[in-house]
């Protein structure tokens, strides 16, 4: 018969994401199975501690009242038992009283004898617990074959939980090694007891679900806290590799297109020089801004803070950004000194400057761009207005996210500008301008980052 082969399926691959989540149920389970097995420890220890003592003191109880009985039990002359005095003194009926004896013949040594073999002496005729004669029968006997008094639980002809508790007692002057001529046995009702015994046990074990839903709970927390700095950094990653993979795809395939075509030889080769070129740099300016934002969001960007002269930096990136037939106006009104990284401060006005010169203006007319440096002893303020046709309704309320330009370009340069002032503790706002286009208000520390970088 030939064997049928079945299609391999491999198993489906967790996400990193997945994993780390799924690592967190794992720390969250195993943190409740640790408090479960301690919380269950202490409550079989109480309700165990608890159980003895409620019968040591039924005990107790119990072991008085034989012994006081004991010294009221008394003898003939033919060593029989005469319960005339104990009868006399001691009420049995409640609680009730047994004295059973071992038959034997006068003179002979007493045996050992099964619990049939025990002769009842005195039994309550009233009792207020209806014993079995069977169940005191048994008591005595083992309290004779120990040699010491012993105690059990046990139930009336009712159903009721009791407390038996059977004493030992010898013939009068007999030796040490003498066996025990017979037994009292008394009963305790122990029906109160057993009640709040079986509260304790349904408290103590209620308490126990409630911690150990709250330890479950807490160790979700904390779990949750533990994994949440390798979910932002998955996140991060996988923010930066979408990042990459969006805004690399394009010019890479303006590059392969704009070598074929001049493979083919339908362009001018100064052409595609100068296309390759602006697309070269296109490049370099993209994956430098990508660099950028991911070290900002991992944090390993640390900032190289040193005092400045804001109104000359700025001054410095309008000359490199501004082209020709583009009007950037920088007023500064005094001499404005901030401590901040000179290279992170650079990057965000430039983007913020670019974005204003490209976005900013209507189109078929040049950009014009007003850059104004300004501010106090507490704050420092770098405000870039353009006149443009303003801030489009669908980018409005997630202007600084990435990707939300709206106007066909990469969106990262407000998202890069927007982290800069962050990190300096500072802030980027956007607002309507006086022109109608934009102004892009950046405030920075005078006395630079609260934290130092």
């Amino acid at each position: 018969m030939r064997a049928v082969r079945r299609p391999f399926r491999p198993a489906r691959a967790l996400t990193p994401t997945a994993r780390v989540r799924r690592l967190r149920r794992r720390i969250t389970v195993l943190f409740a199975l640790t408090s479960a097995a301690g919380l269950v420890a202490m409550a079989v220890l109480a309700v165990r501690s608890d159980g003895v003592r409620w019968r040591e003191q039924l005990d107790q109880g119990m072991s008085a009242d034989t012994n006081w009985a004991l010294g009221l039990l008394e003898t003939d002359e033919d060593g029989r038992l005469d319960t005339e005095v104990l009868l006399d003194n001691a009420g049995t009926a409640c609680p009730p009283l047994f004295l059973l004896s071992v038959p034997a013949a006068p003179g002979e040594p007493s045996v050992t004898p099964a619990p049939g073999e025990l002769v009842v002496e005195h039994a309550p005729r009233r009792p207020c617990l209806t014993m079995p004669a069977g169940a005191v029968r048994q008591a005595a006997a083992t309290a004779v074959r120990a040699d010491e008094p012993r105690s059990r639980d046990a139930r009336t002809a009712d159903g009721e939980p009791v407390r038996m508790f059977a004493l030992p007692f010898y013939p009068p002057n007999a030796e040490e090694d003498a066996a025990p001529q017979g037994a009292l046995v008394t009963v305790a009702d122990a029906s109160a007891q057993r009640a709040d015994h079986r509260r304790l046990t349904w408290v103590v074990s209620g308490g126990c679900a409630l911690l150990v839903l709250l330890s479950a709970g807490v160790g979700h927390l904390l779990s949750g806290r533990a994994v949440r700095p390798a979910l932002e950094a998955l996140d991060r990653q996988e923010s930066f590799l979408a990042d990459a993979a969006h805004d690399l795809r394009t010019p890479a395939a303006s590059l392969r297109t704009l070598a074929e075509t001049a493979l083919r030889g339908e362009t001018d080769s100064t052409d595609v020089h100068r296309r390759t070129l602006r697309l070269a740099e296109g490049m370099g300016t993209l994956v430098d801004g990508l660099l950028t934002r991911a070290r900002l969001m991992s944090g390993t960007a640390l900032l190289a803070v040193e005092p400045l002269r804001l109104d000359q930096l700025v001054e410095a990136v309008v000359e490199d950004v501004a082209g020709e037939g583009q009007r950037v106006a920088v007023r500064a009104e005094q001499a404005v000194v901030v401590v901040a990284d000179p290279d992170l401060v650079r990057r965000a006005v430039a983007n913020l400057v670019g974005n204003a010169l490209v976005h900013g203006h209507q189109p078929g007319e040049p950009a014009e761009v007003e850059v104004t440096v300004g501010g106090d002893e507490a704050t420092t303020a770098v405000t870039v207005e353009d006149a443009g046709p303003g801030l489009p309704p669908e980018v409005a309320g997630a202007l600084f996210d990435r990707f939300r330009s709206g106007s066909g370009s990469t969106g990262l340069g407000l998202s890069i500008a927007s982290w800069v002032a962050h990190a300096h503790g500072g802030s980027l706002t956007a607002e309507p301008g006086r022109r109608g286009g934009v102004r892009f208000v950046v405030r920075l520390p005078a006395g630079g980052p609260a934290t130092g970088g």
